[in-house]
């Protein structure tokens, strides 16, 4: 061994391999190995980094308080916790369940969507689980791109749409909402993108990413707005993946593109049991659609994954039973939340469209302020109180930030006297911006 690998000076290892020494950083200097090429196309998550920042600060006594991750902190249902731990003392109940899930579980999707939607599911050709919607957005995206692939992205949108695509190859086309047209697609804007691809002879468009209710502007959809997508992706066969989390949250009236005639020939359409029945971290979720669009997913996630623990399918069946009371309780807490996010808001200069529906606020900053980023840092840097900045969803969103409702009353009147304390119109000069790629 060469003396000038000093990180084996004293190790009893006889292989640099068998060193437990070694520090994999981003080219391993001492072996050559370097991670694949899509690696270097993403960056980690933002929340991921910026979580880290704020432990940090709480480990020194900063006691931050997060507006920024929209993480239900209410609880299931209480018959919902008892089906689990009922189900769980079964001996029948711990093996690898099927890919597809248990039939009652697909049937109680299938219910919940004719009860709530009006929309018919065939529970057993047209209804994929899956573990958490994130997960279907990369199963989907790795069934239907090619390297090289178009795919339209909402800016301002969810980053794991533009990450996903990266990581499959797929070449983005950033299509901007703006406050002006109510946070919906501009459907001649987008005709002309399609015109220049085929212009340049680029590979076509093959999907499109929306998202209704939208995070994170909080813009509903219109039945009209479904109906012009299902058209637009008929006329230019474009898959339409609405991802639909949301609908419940602050919103009288649930929607599902999957309403529209002849949507499902075109359209798939993620659901979560994360924010309507306070379940994150039990990580479930669905898709539908056509049964070819859902076997086409299937050979995708069946390689890369199993079934869920059965007694939490079978919890999310009961979850599923839900009646209008059990939304509109969640919906009076969120309400009073609501209330006090508008207000923290209105004391950092913001402006915020009273029509929004799901779990955030969205805020327009003052004229007076630099940007988005700027405005949360000093919030958090000077009131210990973590916002998040608009730019992670795109540019479209440099003048926003974004408040969480998934925190307590006695936190957000907290949080509204600190920030009551500074001045949003401060120029701070600590920058922790990341690169979301978002043009």
């Amino acid at each position: 061994m060469q003396k000038e690998n000093k990180v084996f000076d004293d190790c009893p290892a006889a292989k640099p391999e068998q060193c437990p020494h070694v520090e994999i950083t981003k080219e391993n200097k001492i072996f050559g190995i370097r991670p694949a090429d899509r690696v270097g196309s993403v960056e980690e998550y933002y929340f991921s980094k910026k979580l880290k920042e704020i432990a940090e600060m709480n480990a020194a006594g900063k006691d931050v308080i997060n507006l920024g991750v929209g993480s239900p902190d209410l609880p299931p249902s209480e018959q919902v916790v008892e089906v689990f731990c009922r189900e769980t003392q079964k001996d029948d109940v711990h093996g690898y369940q099927p890919y597809t899930g248990i039939p009652a579980l697909r049937e109680g999707f299938a219910e919940w969507y004719f009860r709530w939607y009006g929309v018919e599911l065939d529970a057993k050709r047209e209804i994929l689980p899956l573990i958490g919607s994130k997960e279907g957005i990369l199963h989907i995206s790795l069934a239907f791109l090619n390297p090289g692939d178009g795919v339209f992205v909402p800016n301002p949108g969810y980053p794991t749409y533009t990450s996903v695509s990266k990581l499959v190859g797929a070449d983005i086309v950033s299509y901007k909402l703006d406050e002006n047209n109510g946070w919906y697609p501009n459907f001649d804007a987008l005709e002309r993108l399609l015109a220049e691809r085929r212009k340049a002879a680029k590979p076509a468009v093959r999907l499109m990413w929306t998202n209704y209710p939208n995070m994170p502007t909080g813009a509903d959809a219109s039945a009209k707005l479904y109906e012009q997508l299902v058209d637009f992706g008929c006329r230019h066969g474009i898959v339409i993946c609405n991802d639909n989390p949301y609908s419940f949250i602050l919103n009288e009236h649930p929607q599902s593109i999957l309403s529209v005639p002849g949507a499902k020939n075109i359209c798939i359409e993620l659901n979560s049991m994360s924010k309507s029945h306070n379940m994150p971290g039990w990580r479930m979720a669905m898709l539908a659609s056509n049964a070819d669009f859902l076997q086409w997913i299937l050979k995708v996630k069946s390689n890369v994954d199993s079934g869920q623990f059965r007694p939490m399918q079978s919890a999310v069946v009961e979850a599923l039973k839900a009646g209008k009371e059990w939304y509109d309780n969640m919906n009076v807490v969120y309400r009073s939340r609501r209330a006090l996010a508008g207000q923290i808001m209105e004391a950092l200069g913001c402006t915020c469209d009273e029509k929004q529906v799901g779990m955030f606020l969205w805020g327009r900053i003052s004229d007076e302020a630099e940007n988005g980023e700027t405005l949360a840092n000093t919030v958090l840097y000077e009131a210990n109180v973590f916002v998040t900045p608009g730019f992670i969803f795109g540019n479209a969103g440099d003048r926003y930030i974004r408040i969480s409702l998934c925190c307590k009353n006695h936190l957000l009147e907290k949080a509204l006297e600190r920030v009551k304390q500074i001045d949003y119109r401060k120029k701070t000069s600590r920058n922790t911006k990341f690169n979301v790629n978002i043009e």
